[in-house]
């Protein structure tokens, strides 16, 4: 019965790719016929085994749709309980899902994310089972949700539809491709109709679909020389067809987050200068997915022993801060600083002081209700002579100067704030103040 349970579901979850509108709807009716009508660890397993890796995306967001569904109804207790087939299946996925290239998908991901985080076990089992590569991003959607809450269903965009690419697409048959193509019809006549909206050098939604296979397969490909060509093709095609770039922004930054900390140091090197030279270029275009590339940027390069990935990494950050709208680094920046470590943590606490002097005047509620929680955090955590636990590092000084950044802009008011916290807390803020006065 589990074998027939999964190539069922498989076969349906294919069928979500269609087209044609009924045949959708009719797919929708028996995967909730049969979430309804199974185990909830079976339907898991079935939608997990069918749709995870699929590389159509509208399978995958049917996938993500039914499972959010099965963790709502059996609620965190059931999810966390650590059942063999169920926790240890659950997470990786909902991980996956969370990182997709489809917003919908991604907003289920986070969905599921947001049933469970209040739950006392769910930052351990977090740890536990999701993978290490993805833990930070994950650990910064929980963060968000916290901040700002799971908020509406996101319509998706050209930018962020069709198939997700994985190293060795490239080698796909162009009559495989073309055969997947059929089944995405509409999104291709989406793509096509933005496309012809921005005409910088025309191209079919075929040919922009075959564009984004080639370079993020170069991005990802096993030959570090190959990746070093694919990250200098990225280059190329944003300062001669950036519009092109824009539109399929998140495909193609979601390979590239990868090379800004490749395992071999000259890809890394080569990337992270890379990425200086496009900011400039693409700068608030870049919104969509600053949050995914701030981690990718400073987790382990502001704290490498490598000179020259730690000073090209010091320029992406600072370009970031001269030609990024400042709010879009407020909240990147504050969730790094509550979980690097060593000088990275300093560093990013630093340019957070400098945001916080540019961003008060014209966003004094947003500055005060997420750079107020670093702070505590920082006050909270540091020892009398500025050390944090740990490989933390000394943060004295970064912190005095993110206390007097704010002093200086909320005045006596941040005082007030302070009174609500632990005295050591107050007491800590009051002594940087007065190193200031």
């Amino acid at each position: 019965m589990d074998q027939e349970l999964d190539n069922t579901v498989k076969v349906l979850l294919h069928k979500a790719g269609e087209s044609n509108t009924f045949i959708r709807e009719e797919v929708d009716k028996a995967l909730k016929a049969m979430v309804n009508n199974v185990t909830p660890a079976r339907a898991l397993c079935s939608l997990i085994n069918g749709g995870q890796s699929h590389l159509h995306t509208a399978v995958r967001r049917c996938t993500a749709q039914h499972m959010a569904d099965i963790v709502e109804r059996m609620g965190p207790e059931w999810v966390l309980s650590g059942t063999k087939g169920v926790t240890d299946r659950t997470f990786p996925a909902i991980a996956r899902f969370a990182l997709d290239s489809s917003q919908q998908t991604r907003y289920y991901g986070r969905k599921m994310l947001f049933c469970m985080m209040t739950h006392p076990d769910f930052d351990k089992t977090l740890e536990k089972y999701v993978p290490a590569k993805d833990l930070p991003y994950i650990k910064e959607f929980v963060n968000n949700l916290h901040q700002k809450g799971l908020g509406e269903m996101p319509l998706d965009t050209p930018s962020a539809k069709g198939r997700r690419s994985h190293t060795g697409s490239v080698g796909h048959s162009r009559s495989s491709s073309t055969s997947r193509d059929a089944l995405n019809i509409t999104d291709r006549e989406a793509a096509e109709a933005r496309e012809a909206s921005r005409k910088p050098v025309p191209r079919s939604s075929l040919e922009s679909e075959e564009y984004v296979k080639d370079i993020v397969g170069l991005l990802n490909a096993k030959d570090f020389r190959d990746r070093i060509n694919g990250i200098k093709q990225l280059l190329s095609d944003t300062e001669n067809n950036q519009d092109f770039v824009v539109v399929n922004i998140v495909k193609i930054f979601d390979a590239f987050k990868s090379r800004l900390h490749d395992s071999n140091s000259k890809v890394n090197q080569v990337a992270l200068e890379t990425m200086h030279k496009m900011i400039p270029l693409l700068k608030d275009n870049l919104s969509p997915v600053i949050n995914m590339l701030v981690p990718a940027m400073v987790d382990n390069n502001l704290n490498s022993k490598n000179p020259g990935i730690y000073a090209a990494a010091t320029d992406v950050i600072q370009a970031l801060c001269q030609h990024l709208d400042s709010y879009l680094l407020l909240q990147p920046f504050c969730t790094k600083v509550q979980f690097l470590n060593g000088k990275a943590k300093q560093d990013i606490t630093e340019k957070l002081a400098d945001l916080v002097v540019e961003l008060y005047p014209r966003k004094p509620h947003a500055v005060e209700q997420k750079v107020l929680v670093v702070l505590w955090h920082l006050l909270g955590s540091m020892t009398n002579s500025g050390s944090l636990p740990g490989a933390g590092g000394n943060i004295r000084a970064a912190t005095a100067k993110l206390s007097k950044a704010l002093f200086a802009q909320m005045g006596p008011s941040l005082l007030a704030h302070a009174a609500a916290q632990p005295p050591h807390i107050k007491r800590s803020l009051e002594e940087f103040l007065e190193i200031a006065t």
